[in-house]
């Protein structure tokens, strides 16, 4: 018989807590109870998992006892507070905040790229960014087989990064522009509708975004390789859901555009789509509500004799977000006894 676990999810009414209800449930996680989370002004809403109704609770210092496992998606202040809290109450905590991915005691888990860290776990494990799941999913392969000592990527990310507010303002904005009206930008610091905004988060004395130092950041710590180079330059599009990624890459060794493809078509959670007579290549549209990394236009960067360069596509809310941590608590399962936390 299959063990069932407790499982809470904090942030449950956001809109990757709300994903992550649905990945459990679709995936067919082994829930024997579930409680939803989230702050005092959101608690008594209901939401629904598996056919039923189900009432959000207030996080609070007693609000973790008796859960296995609990999946965090309520922002970096709330990690902050709450998961050693869960973590100490015995709950293993799967954080979606940017908060712990950088402290050396929490492991920084794609599962199809480093699942041997997860056993280092005291407790708290950390979900990378968005952007850095997709590029990693793609590129693990690769640095497999050839080595990567290189990676410069620009990001096309979707509205739906910012959350709810994101996606209202882009279609109000769009509403209004269509009827002849001002756009006021609320969320973003210029209006996103029709527009490209080089500007993902707070800029730092480099001149890069910190969502940019986040790809270069847990690039390095995710491979675990503190020579690897990496640049990134984040773009928020006016596209509902789906990041986009150009990426380019030197390799430590030569490979051909057919070997990579080869590589990745057999690459677990990747899915190639890669045939440019046709028009076939990934697109945002089509990475909606999917799980898989969409990756194409793979192709020899002429710039460099080691260089490749490729397009890759992925539901920011879903693997960027929801899917993969709810894949890391499935692997936590695997090995029943690592759904322990001994944070102190």
């Amino acid at each position: 018989m299959t063990k069932e676990y407790s499982v809470g999810v904090l942030g449950a009414t956001g809109a990757v807590g709300q994903e992550m209800l649905k990945n459990l449930s679709e995936r067919g996680f082994p829930v024997k109870s579930l409680r939803p989370l989230a702050s005092p002004r959101s608690a008594g809403q209901k939401i629904e998992f598996d056919g039923h109704e189900v009432k959000v609770e207030p996080v609070g210092p007693n609000a973790f006892d008796g859960l296995d496992i609990c999946l965090f998606s309520a922002g970096g202040d709330a990690s902050q507070e709450w998961a050693p809290v869960a973590a100490k109450a015995g709950a293993v905590v799967v954080d979606n905040s940017s908060c712990w991915r950088q402290d050396p005691r929490v492991p920084l888990i794609i599962p199809e790229v480093n699942p041997g860290a997860l056993k280092k776990h005291k407790g708290i494990i950390a979900n990378p960014n968005c952007s850095t799941i997709q590029m990693l999913v793609a590129l693990k392969p690769i640095y497999d087989a050839v080595g990567i000592r290189r990676i410069v990527v620009a990001t096309y990310q979707a509205v739906s990064g910012t959350g709810h507010k994101g996606v209202e303002e882009l279609a109000e904005q769009t509403r209004r522009l269509f009827n002849g009206q001002e756009a006021e930008a609320k969320v973003y610091p210029h209006r996103i509708a029709f527009n490209c905004l080089p500007h993902i988060d707070v800029f730092l004395d480099n001149d890069y975004t910190k969502e940019e130092m986040k790809m270069v950041n847990e690039t390095i710590k995710i491979f675990d390789d503190q020579n690897i180079k990496v640049s990134a330059t984040c773009v928020r599009i006016p596209v509902f859901s789906a990041h986009s990624e150009a990426i380019w890459i030197e390799t430590g060794r030569p490979i051909s555009p057919d070997a990579a493809r080869e590589l990745l078509s057999r690459a677990p959670g990747v899915l190639v789509i890669d045939d440019p007579k046709k028009n076939a290549y990934p697109l945002a549209s089509l990475a909606t509500g999917r799980d898989e990394v969409f990756v194409g236009r793979i192709r020899a960067d002429i710039s460099h004799e080691n260089g490749l360069t490729m397009w890759v596509v992925a539901d920011n809310l879903r693997k960027g977000a929801a899917t993969n941590a709810v894949e890391i608590a499935e692997l936590l399962i695997r090995e029943p006894e690592l759904v322990k936390a001994d944070w102190s």
